[in-house]
Protein backbone atom coordinates (compact mmCIF):
# COMPACT_ATOMS: atom_id res chain seq x y z
CA UNK A 1 0.00 0.00 0.00
CA UNK A 2 1.33 3.44 -0.86
CA UNK A 3 2.50 5.45 2.08
CA UNK A 4 0.74 8.72 2.77
CA UNK A 5 2.86 11.78 3.34
CA UNK A 6 2.58 11.36 7.09
CA UNK A 7 3.44 7.67 7.02
CA UNK A 8 6.36 8.28 4.66
CA UNK A 9 7.86 10.85 7.00
CA UNK A 10 7.40 8.51 9.96
CA UNK A 11 9.03 5.63 8.07
CA UNK A 12 12.02 7.80 7.24
CA UNK A 13 12.73 8.39 10.90
CA UNK A 14 12.31 4.71 11.76
CA UNK A 15 13.55 1.73 9.79
CA UNK A 16 13.37 3.00 6.19
CA UNK A 17 16.50 2.28 4.16
CA UNK A 18 18.58 5.36 3.42
CA UNK A 19 18.20 7.15 0.11
CA UNK A 20 20.75 9.29 -1.65
CA UNK A 21 20.62 12.93 -0.60
CA UNK A 22 19.42 14.96 -3.57
CA UNK A 23 18.52 18.60 -4.26
CA UNK A 24 15.09 17.58 -5.49
CA UNK A 25 12.25 18.47 -3.11
CA UNK A 26 10.68 15.04 -3.57
CA UNK A 27 12.54 11.79 -3.14
CA UNK A 28 11.50 8.21 -3.61
CA UNK A 29 10.66 6.60 -0.27
CA UNK A 30 12.41 3.23 -0.24
CA UNK A 31 10.11 1.94 2.50
CA UNK A 32 6.91 2.38 0.54
CA UNK A 33 8.05 2.46 -3.06
CA UNK A 34 6.36 5.81 -3.58
CA UNK A 35 7.18 9.48 -3.56
CA UNK A 36 7.19 11.30 -0.27
CA UNK A 37 4.06 13.38 -0.11
CA UNK A 38 1.97 11.05 -2.28
CA UNK A 39 -1.63 11.14 -1.08
CA UNK A 40 -3.17 8.67 -3.50
CA UNK A 41 -2.51 5.11 -4.61
CA UNK A 42 0.38 4.42 -6.94
CA UNK A 43 -0.63 4.65 -10.57
CA UNK A 44 0.78 2.55 -13.37
CA UNK A 45 -1.72 -0.25 -14.00
CA UNK A 46 -1.34 0.24 -17.75
CA UNK A 47 2.34 -0.66 -17.45
CA UNK A 48 1.74 -3.87 -15.57
CA UNK A 49 4.55 -3.17 -13.13
CA UNK A 50 5.27 -5.74 -10.48
CA UNK A 51 4.58 -5.32 -6.79
CA UNK A 52 8.19 -4.50 -5.86
CA UNK A 53 8.93 -1.03 -4.51
CA UNK A 54 11.18 0.03 -7.38
CA UNK A 55 8.61 -1.08 -9.95
CA UNK A 56 5.87 0.90 -8.23
CA UNK A 57 8.03 4.02 -8.05
CA UNK A 58 9.06 3.80 -11.71
CA UNK A 59 5.45 3.16 -12.69
CA UNK A 60 4.25 6.23 -10.81
CA UNK A 61 6.96 8.34 -12.42
CA UNK A 62 5.94 7.18 -15.89
CA UNK A 63 2.26 7.89 -15.32
CA UNK A 64 2.91 11.37 -13.99
CA UNK A 65 5.24 12.30 -16.81
CA UNK A 66 2.94 10.91 -19.48
CA UNK A 67 -0.06 12.70 -18.00
CA UNK A 68 1.87 15.98 -17.97
CA UNK A 69 3.75 15.85 -21.28
CA UNK A 70 1.75 13.44 -23.42
CA UNK A 71 3.22 11.20 -26.17
CA UNK A 72 6.66 12.35 -27.36
CA UNK A 73 6.56 10.40 -30.67
CA UNK A 74 10.22 9.47 -30.78
CA UNK A 75 12.39 8.79 -32.81
CA UNK A 76 12.20 11.61 -35.41
CA UNK A 77 13.02 9.59 -38.54
CA UNK A 78 11.37 8.19 -41.65
CA UNK A 79 13.07 4.79 -41.74
CA UNK A 80 14.82 2.43 -39.30
CA UNK A 81 18.12 3.00 -41.11
CA UNK A 82 17.73 6.74 -40.62
CA UNK A 83 17.31 6.05 -36.91
CA UNK A 84 20.58 4.11 -36.89
CA UNK A 85 22.48 6.85 -38.68
CA UNK A 86 21.01 9.46 -36.34
CA UNK A 87 21.90 7.42 -33.26
CA UNK A 88 25.54 7.29 -34.36
CA UNK A 89 25.78 10.92 -35.46
CA UNK A 90 24.14 12.33 -32.34
CA UNK A 91 27.02 11.30 -30.11
CA UNK A 92 28.23 14.43 -28.25
CA UNK A 93 26.17 16.88 -30.30
CA UNK A 94 22.69 18.41 -30.32
CA UNK A 95 19.94 16.98 -32.48
CA UNK A 96 19.71 20.19 -34.50
CA UNK A 97 23.17 19.48 -35.92
CA UNK A 98 22.27 15.86 -36.60
CA UNK A 99 19.10 16.88 -38.43
CA UNK A 100 21.19 19.06 -40.75
CA UNK A 101 23.60 16.22 -41.47
CA UNK A 102 20.78 13.80 -42.19
CA UNK A 103 19.18 16.33 -44.53
CA UNK A 104 22.52 16.60 -46.35
CA UNK A 105 22.75 12.81 -46.70
CA UNK A 106 19.19 12.66 -48.04
CA UNK A 107 19.85 15.37 -50.57
CA UNK A 108 22.94 13.50 -51.74
CA UNK A 109 20.97 10.26 -52.03
CA UNK A 110 23.20 8.50 -49.50
CA UNK A 111 20.78 7.72 -46.69
CA UNK A 112 20.62 4.01 -47.47
CA UNK A 113 22.86 1.13 -46.36
CA UNK A 114 24.35 0.36 -49.79
CA UNK A 115 24.99 3.93 -50.88
CA UNK A 116 26.61 4.94 -47.61
CA UNK A 117 28.73 1.79 -47.51
CA UNK A 118 30.25 2.11 -50.99
CA UNK A 119 30.76 5.89 -50.97
CA UNK A 120 34.31 7.02 -50.07
CA UNK A 121 34.68 8.63 -46.66
CA UNK A 122 35.97 11.85 -48.23
CA UNK A 123 32.62 12.36 -49.98
CA UNK A 124 30.58 11.72 -46.83
CA UNK A 125 32.61 13.84 -44.42
CA UNK A 126 31.46 17.28 -45.69
CA UNK A 127 27.84 16.13 -45.44
CA UNK A 128 28.06 15.19 -41.74
CA UNK A 129 30.42 18.02 -40.78
CA UNK A 130 27.67 19.78 -38.71
CA UNK A 131 27.81 16.93 -36.16
CA UNK A 132 31.41 17.62 -35.14
CA UNK A 133 34.22 15.05 -35.08
CA UNK A 134 32.88 14.28 -38.53
CA UNK A 135 35.81 12.17 -39.71
CA UNK A 136 35.49 9.89 -36.68
CA UNK A 137 31.74 9.69 -37.12
CA UNK A 138 32.07 8.62 -40.74
CA UNK A 139 34.44 5.91 -39.57
CA UNK A 140 31.86 4.82 -36.99
CA UNK A 141 29.16 4.68 -39.66
CA UNK A 142 31.41 2.56 -41.86
CA UNK A 143 32.33 0.35 -38.89
CA UNK A 144 28.64 -0.37 -38.30
CA UNK A 145 28.02 -0.94 -42.02
CA UNK A 146 30.89 -3.42 -42.27
CA UNK A 147 29.30 -5.40 -39.44
CA UNK A 148 25.82 -4.97 -40.92
CA UNK A 149 26.71 -6.27 -44.37
CA UNK A 150 29.13 -8.92 -43.15
CA UNK A 151 26.96 -10.39 -40.40
CA UNK A 152 23.42 -9.75 -41.66
CA UNK A 153 23.83 -9.35 -45.42
CA UNK A 154 22.49 -5.82 -45.35
CA UNK A 155 19.10 -6.93 -43.99
CA UNK A 156 17.57 -4.98 -41.10
CA UNK A 157 14.91 -7.67 -40.78
CA UNK A 158 17.57 -10.32 -40.28
CA UNK A 159 19.55 -8.16 -37.87
CA UNK A 160 16.58 -7.34 -35.65
CA UNK A 161 15.42 -10.97 -35.72
CA UNK A 162 18.55 -11.84 -33.74
CA UNK A 163 17.76 -12.52 -30.05
CA UNK A 164 18.00 -9.21 -28.19
CA UNK A 165 20.78 -10.24 -25.82
CA UNK A 166 22.87 -11.67 -28.62
CA UNK A 167 22.34 -8.66 -30.85
CA UNK A 168 23.25 -6.23 -28.08
CA UNK A 169 26.49 -8.09 -27.50
CA UNK A 170 27.32 -8.01 -31.21
CA UNK A 171 26.61 -4.30 -31.54
CA UNK A 172 28.63 -3.43 -28.44
CA UNK A 173 31.57 -5.22 -30.05
CA UNK A 174 31.39 -2.92 -33.11
CA UNK A 175 33.99 -0.16 -32.96
CA UNK A 176 32.46 3.24 -32.25
CA UNK A 177 29.17 2.03 -30.79
CA UNK A 178 28.68 2.68 -27.09
CA UNK A 179 25.91 1.47 -24.82
CA UNK A 180 23.56 4.40 -25.34
CA UNK A 181 23.98 4.23 -29.12
CA UNK A 182 23.41 0.47 -29.20
CA UNK A 183 20.31 0.63 -27.03
CA UNK A 184 18.95 3.50 -29.14
CA UNK A 185 19.43 1.44 -32.30
CA UNK A 186 17.75 -1.61 -30.78
CA UNK A 187 14.82 0.25 -29.23
CA UNK A 188 14.05 2.97 -31.75
CA UNK A 189 15.08 1.29 -34.99
CA UNK A 190 14.34 -2.32 -34.09
CA UNK A 191 11.50 -2.03 -31.58
CA UNK A 192 13.35 -4.35 -29.21
CA UNK A 193 12.86 -4.18 -25.43
CA UNK A 194 15.92 -2.42 -24.08
CA UNK A 195 16.08 0.78 -22.05
CA UNK A 196 18.16 3.75 -23.18
CA UNK A 197 20.07 5.59 -20.45
CA UNK A 198 21.50 9.05 -20.92
CA UNK A 199 22.66 11.99 -18.80
CA UNK A 200 19.07 13.18 -18.33
CA UNK A 201 18.04 9.79 -16.96
CA UNK A 202 20.84 9.72 -14.40
CA UNK A 203 20.25 13.33 -13.37
CA UNK A 204 16.54 12.82 -12.75
CA UNK A 205 16.91 9.51 -10.93
CA UNK A 206 19.80 10.71 -8.79
CA UNK A 207 17.89 13.80 -7.67
CA UNK A 208 15.01 11.56 -6.68
CA UNK A 209 17.39 9.35 -4.72
CA UNK A 210 16.89 6.28 -6.89
CA UNK A 211 20.51 6.04 -8.03
CA UNK A 212 23.77 7.75 -7.04
CA UNK A 213 24.91 10.63 -9.29
CA UNK A 214 27.81 8.53 -10.57
CA UNK A 215 25.72 5.43 -11.25
CA UNK A 216 27.07 3.15 -13.99
CA UNK A 217 25.12 2.86 -17.23
CA UNK A 218 24.35 -0.84 -16.81
CA UNK A 219 23.16 -0.35 -13.22
CA UNK A 220 20.67 2.35 -14.26
CA UNK A 221 19.50 0.28 -17.23
CA UNK A 222 19.03 -2.74 -14.96
CA UNK A 223 16.78 -0.68 -12.67
CA UNK A 224 14.30 -0.34 -15.53
CA UNK A 225 14.87 -3.73 -17.16
CA UNK A 226 14.47 -5.67 -13.90
CA UNK A 227 11.48 -3.81 -12.49
CA UNK A 228 9.25 -3.02 -15.48
CA UNK A 229 7.63 -5.19 -18.16
CA UNK A 230 9.74 -5.72 -21.29
CA UNK A 231 7.54 -3.39 -23.33
CA UNK A 232 9.45 -1.57 -26.12
CA UNK A 233 6.66 0.95 -26.72
CA UNK A 234 6.68 1.94 -23.07
CA UNK A 235 10.50 2.00 -22.91
CA UNK A 236 10.45 4.24 -25.99
CA UNK A 237 8.02 6.67 -24.41
CA UNK A 238 9.60 6.56 -20.96
CA UNK A 239 13.05 7.53 -22.20
CA UNK A 240 11.64 10.36 -24.32
CA UNK A 241 9.65 11.67 -21.33
CA UNK A 242 12.76 11.67 -19.14
CA UNK A 243 14.63 13.63 -21.81
CA UNK A 244 11.82 16.20 -21.92
CA UNK A 245 11.87 16.49 -18.13
CA UNK A 246 15.65 16.86 -18.06
CA UNK A 247 15.71 19.49 -20.79
CA UNK A 248 12.88 21.69 -19.53
CA UNK A 249 12.51 21.12 -15.77
CA UNK A 250 15.26 19.03 -14.19
CA UNK A 251 18.01 21.09 -15.76
CA UNK A 252 21.66 20.87 -14.79
CA UNK A 253 21.60 24.35 -13.26
CA UNK A 254 18.57 26.10 -11.78
CA UNK A 255 16.07 23.23 -12.01
CA UNK A 256 12.40 24.23 -11.98
CA UNK A 257 11.50 21.97 -9.07
CA UNK A 258 8.31 23.88 -8.26
CA UNK A 259 6.90 23.11 -11.70
CA UNK A 260 8.14 19.51 -11.95
CA UNK A 261 5.39 16.90 -12.54
CA UNK A 262 7.13 14.67 -9.99
CA UNK A 263 6.98 17.27 -7.20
Amino acid sequence: MTLTARAARKAKTADAPAVVTAPCRRRWCAAGGAFEGAESGVAGDTMGAGSNAAGRALSEMYDRLHASFGPQRWWPAETPFEVIVGAILTQSVSWTNVAQAIANLKQAGLLDPRGLFVTPNEEIEPLVRPTGYYRQKVKKLKSFLEYFWGRHGGSLIRMFATPAGELRGELLAVWGLGRETVDSIMLYAGGLPTFVVDAYTVRVLSRLGLVPPDAAYEDVRALFMNNLPANPRMFNEYHALLVHLGKHYCTKRGPACGECPLR
